[in-house]
């Protein structure tokens, strides 16, 4: 899908998640079942503490059930899911049950290891479940009713979309995934993406700091803040424009850059890839298998690595081994990172994260390569 731009002067407008409109669909269908009326507005919470409301595009109750629909509004993102109605199903479960999630028409299931679900599950994501269950007891204790509930999320046409994703390569099958960490959509627009990153280069120069960090998203940007103790100012919203930063540098410089992000977008760095969007391109399994087994990692651990659903699958099965993995991709990336900056007066490092902003991997610069010579 092309992106559309947005009208001359006006800002990119921000949507909502699948996994907003998810929590509003089920919030408002839970005061249908209870109270056999379907509010027009409902409001919920998103993970950041802020409250926002969202308009009941289509209800329905039919005794034990009810139904509720919110039209997901992406605002100016490419989005394939924008349009869409998503609806969540209701309904009363077993006495201390409490909430279950259900995959309904249009809402893909898990088959494959390396996703935050595992098999079986449901696609509905960790935080928008979180959510979900956050917005039912706050309608439970404000009409004094059950949190045992059963929660089915369904995309009309759900199934025909994901066909534009990479759900079916990542081994979800039936429909879409439920998704979202903020609650909110930022736009793609790589001429405004990267101009923030410069403007915010530049913010850091003007006020003399010796060090920032380039994150690819907020959980690594909150986990590098953290690691380091930097300050709002000194934090780059890279994204996946990591090649956009490291070459303003280059002319642009600092003392001291960390690039930071979670394990697949490392990976990918280390690949060579400076741009770390999808488009631009997917992990290579295949050199991720070929650099952790010259780097000495067990026979057993490169092959489930060459043959692995995710990234991600590949990290848990490395630390199961007790293999340090992110090391070894941090190092990469490093490599990638330092010949795009060009700049040896810029003190550079790596900074790996998994999903829950825990540091698995960090580089050690020019003097340690993780990536030693090939077994004969």
């Amino acid at each position: 899908m092309m992106e559309t731009a947005a009208p001359p002067n006006r800002p990119l407008k921000r949507g909502w998640t699948t996994g907003s409109c998810a929590t509003a669909a089920a919030r408002a269908a839970y005061e249908l079942l209870i109270t056999g009326s379907c509010p027009a507005m409902v409001e919920i919470a998103l993970p950041g503490g802020r409250r926002v409301s969202f308009a009941v595009a289509m209800h329905d109750a039919s005794g034990a059930s009810a139904t509720a629909g919110i039209v997901k509004d992406a605002g100016d993102d490419p989005d394939v899911t924008h349009g869409a109605v998503i609806r969540a199903t209701v309904q009363r479960a077993d006495d201390g049950s409490g909430i279950a999630f259900r995959a309904g028409p249009g809402v893909g299931t898990v088959t494959k290891p390396g996703l935050p679900l595992p098999p079986g599950e449901p696609a509905i994501n960790p935080v928008p479940r979180a959510m979900i269950t956050a917005a039912i007891d706050e309608a439970a204790t404000l009409l004094g009713a059950t949190r045992d509930i059963i929660v089915e999320i369904s995309i009309p046409g759900g199934e025909e979309l994901a066909k534009k994703t990479l759900n079916p390569r990542l081994g979800i099958v039936g429909g879409l995934s439920i998704l979202g960490t903020t609650g909110i959509v930022v736009p793609f627009s790589c001429a405004a993406w990267i101009h923030s990153i410069y403007r915010g280069v530049d913010v850091a120069r003007a006020a003399g700091l010796p060090h920032i960090a380039g994150a690819t998203g907020s959980m690594s940007e909150k986990a590098v803040q953290q690691l380091h103790g930097l300050p709002e100012t000194a934090l780059i919203d890279m994204g996946d424009f990591a090649g956009g930063m490291l070459k303003y540098l280059r002319r642009h410089p600092l003392p001291r850059v960390t690039v930071a992000g979670g394990f697949a977008k490392m990976t990918k760095l280390g690949q060579g890839l400076l741009d770390l969007h999808s488009r631009a391109g997917e992990v290579d399994l295949d050199w991720l298998a070929n650099t952790l087994r010259d780097a000495g990692a067990p026979d057993e651990l490169v092959t489930t690595a060459r043959n692995a659903n995710t990234a991600l699958q590949v990290l848990q099965d490395a630390q199961r081994a007790g293999f340090s993995a992110g090391d070894i991709v941090a190092q990469a990336a490093w490599h990638t990172a330092h010949r795009a900056l060009g700049n040896d007066a810029i003190a550079l490092d790596v900074a790996v994260f998994d999903r829950d902003g825990r540091l698995v991997g960090q580089s050690r610069g020019p003097d340690h390569s993780p990536l030693p010579r090939k077994r004969r």
